[in-house]
């Protein structure tokens, strides 16, 4: 099994307990060990379940203010946990690559493995509502078709997104690519970078 085939049977594993609640406060139930990769996508993508649902609240036109403003403290939490996590992958294949030989010509790659591993995993989550609405029977055979339309396309950029994730992981193995890995460095949520708090 490739990696981003063990990604995405993960992904769907995660995304599928979450909906057997469908419920933003389901306390996580991760089946992987701690230490493990696979807790880590599990994790992942458990938390981009719960804020794809958070987004979907918020969105609603009738929401009370203070209920949003409460949303939008917990959708800020879950974007610092996503970027948290993201980089805890990043260190795995730094570790898992650190003896690798790096070739003189080799090329750094627009992103590091984990933000596209990020990606997949919102890929997941696009293609299972997708194809929730390409099967919904309350709605129109128009509705349906288009969404299908648009599934077929989702599926296919899985395929692609999948495969390319292979690749730079076969090319960092190899020493054709390397990781430079920055920091993700969100000064709004930093008390000391962000104007509105520290001139509180």
């Amino acid at each position: 099994m490739t990696f981003t085939e063990q990604c995405n049977v993960i992904f769907n594993q995660a995304i599928a307990d979450y909906h057997v609640k469908d419920n933003i406060d389901t306390p996580i139930n991760n089946p992987y060990s701690r230490d493990s990769i696979e807790n880590r996508l599990y994790l992942k993508c458990w938390i981009d379940t719960v804020q794809w649902h958070f987004e979907d609240i918020i969105r609603d036109p009738h929401i009370d203010p203070v209920e949003a403003l409460k949303l939008k403290r917990r959708i800020d939490r879950s974007n610092q946990d996503r970027t948290d996590l993201v980089e805890q992958i990043d260190s795995y294949f730094r570790q898992k690559y650190s003896d690798v030989q790096v070739l003189p010509d080799a090329r750094i790659n627009t992103e590091s493995p984990a933000w596209a591993v990020d990606r997949l995993s919102i890929l997941a989550l696009k293609i299972y509502h997708m194809r929730e609405q390409a099967e919904r029977q309350d709605a129109s055979d128009e509705h349906r078709q288009r969404c299908e339309a648009k599934l077929k396309v989702l599926l296919e950029q899985q395929v692609d997104l999948s495969t390319a994730i292979d690749q730079l992981l076969d090319d960092i193995e190899a020493g054709r690519k390397y990781m430079k890995v920055y920091r993700q460095m969100k000064m709004y949520n930093d008390p000391a970078t962000n104007p509105v708090l520290y001139k509180k």
